[in-house]
């Protein structure tokens, strides 16, 4: 176990995954020996093995490189992947410029056909209005690529689509590199390189811009020496020196340059800073090619004879560090890797002679840099210099193995005698990963759900890792297949699909389910799962270098797989890190803290877990209790106080004080002041905005932050709770000396902050990335031809990630200003105001209702609030509730206000926001719409009706035109749930008449396939019978289906029976009956009665329905079908005659054996043939083509008789046969 020294820690990382989403990653391949580049988009596959994985995602090598011209992008992430083949570039701001500029989603993975070198990287950036950024490298067959890049490289994939990089990769082979061997590569501008060789010597290239050499170059070579002469390289011959160093198979001279960095010190000259292998520095004037100072990197005087004690091994690259001063003036800062290491601070200064003045700044001090722990072996792998108005800071970078730590230094300039005496401070790396907690019987969550959460936590692994995790877990179990397809999983589906397959459930010995078992087994291969996952995260976690933003003031440390962003520690971070040893100003506060941490940190699962739904129930749940009741029913349903122990309370006893006397309301105040951000960070109106980058940063932080300060609260709340109820004696309670409900009440607000602000930083949404790229100010990085991606981001990100920004002229350093605007945003009085109905609008529109209903208890109460809450329900199908929250929002939402704030992220448009606030009616009919479109139809007939009920009469179109609407609505969903009394209703009310009368035909349609055939003849319909009648008869006639069609014939004859129509009933009957028998369906039989046919019952029906009508009405008319027809009867007007005479001859006769009989009615008959001679003298003769006639009652009574015979001869088999019947047809 390490001994850890104790730094006073006042800083923390805000540590990212370097993972890009595949929509905006570019490939670019080089062609060795060529300057064309062309475009690949061929997703790898995942890495299966270690090896691979470290191949495909770790790099090698990384680093920011920061320009100093231009500013879109002004940083740029680089990294060496897959074995140096790959330099992957992405933007590096956190700040855009201004609102206008654009921020670069692209990543750049340029691939080189070889390898290249170790340090043989360098960027510059074009002074001129070319805004390039030109990138040069030497690979491992010593070619010399340089590379130019635009902004729009990083901000457009159409600028690389089709081969459009054109010339931006040139390559060169140098003469000079045929004998001599490179080691490192200095960028002085875009016109001028250095390389140092393995020999000690440079070789200078400068830019050919006209090719005015003989052979056409691009560079001009010159090659410097150490002994200061240089030559051209046609008459160089190289020689061998006596002392060198063994590396990568050459053998190095120690002169040779190591570590290198060039400056200009605001000169018209450039120098060249080296640290070579012999422990010295070397500064070279670049244009002449002379050595300025040769000396000792810690200005020591050493033993010639143990010169071989002082040799820097050549993979150092970080050992000297410029700070640029006032022109001409520089600070150097270099880095003695010997022994424990050593500091050396450097001024230096140019004359106009070209000579440099190298002092040492502080002669006679050493300083000796404290590793992290005094018993672990840790090395400087890195270090920066940052310029401040008290003086420098150093920042170290330590590294042990995979484990690295970061430390500054505050330099004090005008103390010569101790500058180094202010004391390391440390920083908390942002590696601590959560307790895996176990699984039992009475947990809340499944266990699977509880892993799930723990392992995809946002940015806690990258993709990679998992599928790699996966893959060889997989391996491990033997079921893993290259071509095993997981297509139409998720990676969760997949994680769960594999190691559920390892667990069985299994029944005890006596039959019943073994649960604790397969709870143990599951438990077991999770925790497998999740160990493969920390080693493989482990590597991600390397650090490879330290940088320092010069203008920003950002620290950065950059991993394999991870970038760090060092920002400073709040007050209350600060107390935390140092709890043990706190200022004095601090102690009381930090007692407070520690006894609280140390008092939750005894609970075991089960209590943690009772505590947490009590809270749960004061956070989500309004209570009309008082505070001091509010913490009686905590205490009671937390009931930690069984299960705590006697050693536990006098722990808190100890820290303080007997009956806690050191708390005081003064205390309590000093703590909230700690969760407030003391500055209006994120108050300004005029800001500029984060990048992608930078809103990454910042939610990492939030996380962090927010955890911290539930953790530190909740464990508040618990020993307050514990204070409050553990003294017995009622005169020395806490109440008594001050207001504990309200501690207990700002306590439970302050966490119901917290618990907002984590939900949002921590549920993650999948979103296009188009939409992320316009909520950025940038261009989509997808195009068409290659679809639409989906990236995940946190809803804090995705929801309010606009509202953050950096205030504009501002000197607060962004190291403060990042800890502020957290530390504001976690504040209970936070001036970053979390709208929750704005960000469940935002949800709904991403259709995630289920995440909505999540944010459902911060809700305000509003009217709004509550209408959103509504959405959220209808959404979700819980029409029920819906209609609950939207009856509550009416009254809010129907009062006209002057200034309405039109904020719902899209979810209403204009016409639906001047629904609102416009009174009663046009609310509910804005309730009505949404309801229409989710088909709750059943709702939408109640607050049709509501609608209705406040739409005033005879007021202005726009109300006229509601009301129509309304009743459209209501009848189409009363219609549609077969509530036809409503639809009824509101078809009376109806005043526009076309409307009216097509909707009444849809009314009887709907109700006679439903089958409603009683209803609708029990229906009034007033004013609208005669238009009933007509329809159904249309219907009726229609009909082709006569016996399994819907049956309208029967729905008209009881319509006009029950209307009393009885004649108009009987002529609908005998349509049937003469339908029927031209179908063919009239002989079927009913069990057990030959008599009992369709047609028979239709005579019955319509012989009792003419029976009904006064003597002197008892007729109707038959149309005569085509086959009664004779060949001259051609004018139906002149059959229509001849029947009604032929008629007035039978009542004649019948009237005359009638007198002998002795009775009879004369005057009816006569009536009867009176009335249907005026009936046919109605009809003009023009227009008629169907032959008609007259049937009385008599003639229905005899053609029922004729069929009776008919049916009675066909069950006898007594058959009758027609002029033109073959009786050998029938007999075959």
């Amino acid at each position: 176990m390490s001994d850890t020294r104790n730094f006073e820690t006042l800083y923390k990382e805000a540590r990212l995954g370097l993972e890009s989403p595949p929509s905006s990653v570019v490939h670019v391949r080089f062609t060795s020996g060529s300057t064309s580049s062309s475009l690949s988009r061929a997703t790898r596959p995942a890495a299966d093995d270690e090896k691979a994985y470290r191949a495909n995602n770790l790099a090698t090598a990384s680093s920011i490189y920061y320009r100093k011209y231009h500013s879109s992008p002004r940083g740029i992430i680089w990294r060496v992947l897959e074995n140096g083949t790959i330099l992957s570039l992405r933007a590096a701001d956190v700040r855009m410029p201004s609102h206008h500029d654009v921020d670069p989603p692209l990543t750049l993975n340029l691939h080189f056909p070889n390898g290249i070198r170790p340090g043989c990287i360098g960027f510059s950036d074009h002074k001129g209005q070319d805004d390039a950024l030109c990138i040069y490298a030497i690979d491992q067959t010593n070619q010399v690529y340089s590379i130019t890049l635009r902004p729009d490289h990083f901000k457009k994939r159409s600028a690389t689509d089709g081969g459009g990089m054109g010339e931006a990769c040139k390559t060169y082979s140098p003469p000079g590199f045929g004998f001599k061997h490179p080691h490192r590569l200095v960028v002085v501008n875009h016109d001028q390189l250095i390389v140092t060789m393995h020999d000690g010597g440079i070789l200078r290239f400068d830019k050919n811009n006209h090719h005015d050499a003989t052979n056409g170059s691009p560079w001009k070579e010159t090659i410097y020496n150490v002994a200061g002469w240089g030559q051209s390289l046609r008459g160089l011959v190289p020689f061998q020196r006596a002392q060198t160093v063994r590396h990568d198979k050459l053998q190095m001279e120690l002169t040779a340059a190591t570590s290198t960095i060039a400056t200009d010190m605001d000169t018209d000259n450039s120098f060249l800073f080296t640290v070579c292998l012999d422990h010295r520095m070397r500064i070279w004037d670049i244009r002449t090619g002379q050595i300025l100072y040769t000396g000792d990197i810690l200005n020591a005087k050493r033993d010639p004879q143990e010169d071989g004690m002082w040799q820097i091994d050549p993979t150092q690259s970080n050992l000297i560090q410029i700070v640029d001063g006032s022109p001409g003036q520089c600070l150097v800062v270099t880095f003695s890797p010997i022994g424990a290491g050593e500091f050396k601070f450097w001024k230096v200064k140019a004359n106009d002679q070209g000579s440099l003045h190298v002092a040492d700044c502080f002669p006679g001090s050493s300083l000796i840099p404290a590793s992290p722990s005094s018993l672990d072996v840790w090395t400087m792998a890195d270090f920066a210099v940052t310029e401040t108005g008290d003086g420098p800071d150093l920042w170290t970078m330590w590294k042990n193995n995979t484990t690295y730590r970061v430390q500054k230094l505050q330099i004090d300039p005008r103390n010569n005698t101790a500058p180094f005496g202010d004391g390391w401070k440390g920083v908390t790396v942002d590696n601590a990963l959560p307790p895996v907690q176990t699984s039992g019987p009475c947990d809340p969550t499944d266990s699977t759900e509880k892993w799930l959460e723990l392992i995809f936590y946002p940015g806690r692994f990258s993709r990679a890792t998992l599928e790699t995790a996966l893959a060889m877990y997989e391996r491990g179990l033997g079921t893993y297949k290259e071509t095993s397809s997981r297509a139409g999983k998720t990676l969760a589906e997949s994680v769960c699909s594999v190691l559920g397959s390892t667990t069985t459930l299994d029944r005890t010995s006596s039959g019943a389910m073994d649960y604790e078992q397969f709870r143990g087994t599951s438990e077991t291969q999770w925790m497998r799962f999740w160990r493969l996952l920390l080693e493989l995260d482990k590597q991600r976690g390397e650090a490879l270098s330290l940088v320092c933003d010069k203008e920003d003031g950002v620290i950065w440390v950059l991993c394999a797989d991870y970038i760090a962003a060092i920002r400073q520690c709040s007050d209350l971070d600060r107390i935390y890190h140092n709890i043990h040893t706190p200022k004095k100003k601090d102690q009381d506060v930090a007692a407070l803290v520690s006894a609280g941490l140390a008092f939750s940190e005894s609970f075991n699962d089960s209590m943690v877990q009772l505590s947490k739904a009590a809270l749960r129930a004061e956070i989500y749940e309004d209570s009309a209790l008082s505070d001091e009741d509010r913490m009686q029913k905590f205490w009671d349903k937390a009931a930690f106080w069984r299960q705590i122990t006697d050693e536990d309370c006098a722990q808190v006893v100890e820290t303080l004080g007997q009956n806690f006397r050191v708390v005081t309301p003064r205390l309590y105040e000093d703590l909230f002041d700690l969760i407030t951000s003391s500055s209006e960070a994120n108050s300004q109106e005029l800001r500029q905005p984060f990048t992608g980058l930078g809103k990454k940063v910042l939610i990492r932080a939030v996380q962090e932050t927010a955890e911290l300060h539930w953790q530190i609260l909740f464990s508040q709340l618990l020993l307050l709770v514990h204070m409050e109820f553990e003294i017995e004696n009622e005169d020395e309670m806490m109440h008594t000396r001050f207001d504990v409900g309200l501690v207990y009440r700002r306590l439970v607000d302050a966490l119901r902050r917290l618990e907002h602000v984590k939900w949002m930083a921590t549920t993650q949404l999948t979103v296009s990335a188009s939409k992320v790229a316009r909520s950025l100010g940038t261009s989509s990085p997808v195009t068409k031809r290659s679809g639409e991606d989906r990236i995940t981001i946190t809803a804090l990100e995705g929801l309010a990630g606009h509202l953050f920004g950096l205030p504009e002229n501002s000197d607060v350093p962004i190291l403060s200003t990042f800890t502020d605007i957290v530390l504001d945003l976690c504040a209970p009085t936070s001036s970053t105001v979390l709208h929750t109905s704005l960000l469940q609008c935002s949800l709904l529109k991403h259709d995630r209702p289920d995440l909505a209903l999540e944010l459902g208890p911060f809700a305000d109460q509003d009217p709004f609030s509550t209408y959103v809450q509504g959405r959220v329900f209808l959404a979700l199908k819980d029409y029920d509730a819906a209609a609950l929250y939207f009856r509550k929002a009416s009254i809010g939402l129907s009062i006209s206000m002057k200034h309405v704030e039109r904020h719902s992220a899209g979810l209403l448009d204009d016409t639906e926001w001047n629904l609102l606030n416009s009174g009663l009616a046009n609310y509910y009919a804005h309730i009505v719409s949404v309801f229409d479109k989710q088909k709750a139809y059943s709702h939408v007939v109640e607050f049709s009706r509501l609608a209705l009920q406040f739409t005033q009469p005879n007021s202005s179109d726009a109300s006229a035109r509601t009301k129509t609407e309304m009743l459209s609505r209501l009848f189409t969903a009363a219609t549609t749930i077969s509530h036809f009394d409503v639809a009824h209703n509101a078809l009376l009310a109806m005043d526009d008449e076309a409307m009216q009368k097509s909707y009444l035909r849809r009314l009887i349609e709907r109700m006679c396939e439903s089958g409603q055939n009683a209803e609708l003849i029990h229906l009034p319909f007033s004013g609208l019978q005669t238009q009933v009648d007509d329809m159904l008869l249309e219907k009726a006639k229609a009909t082709k289906d006569i016996i399994d069609g819907v049956p309208y014939h029967q729905i008209l004859y009881a319509w006009r029976i029950s209307h009393n129509d009885y004649r108009g009933a009987a002529a609908v009957l005998l349509n049937r009956l003469q339908r029927l028998r031209l179908a063919g369906e009239g002989d079927e039989t009913a069990a057990g009665d030959a008599l009992d046919t369709l047609v028979t019952r239709q005579y019955l029906l319509l012989i009792n329905a003419l029976s009904c009508v006064d003597p002197s009405e008892a007729y109707i008319l038959e149309e005569i079908p085509t086959a009664e027809q004779t060949p001259t009867a051609t004018d139906g007007d002149d059959d229509l005659e001849a029947s009604l005479d032929a008629l007035v001859q039978q009542l004649d006769f019948g009237h005359g054996r009638k007198n002998k009989a002795g009775g009879g009615d004369e005057g009816g008959s006569q009536a009867l043939a009176e009335k249907m001679a005026a009936f046919s003298a109605r009809y003009p003769k023009a227009g008629r083509s169907t032959p008609r006639r007259f049937l009385t009652l008599a003639d229905l009574r005899k053609q029922y008789q004729q069929e009776l015979d008919r049916i009675v001869a066909i069950q006898n088999n007594q058959f009758g046969l027609e002029d033109g019947d073959d009786i050998m047809d029938l007999v075959m």
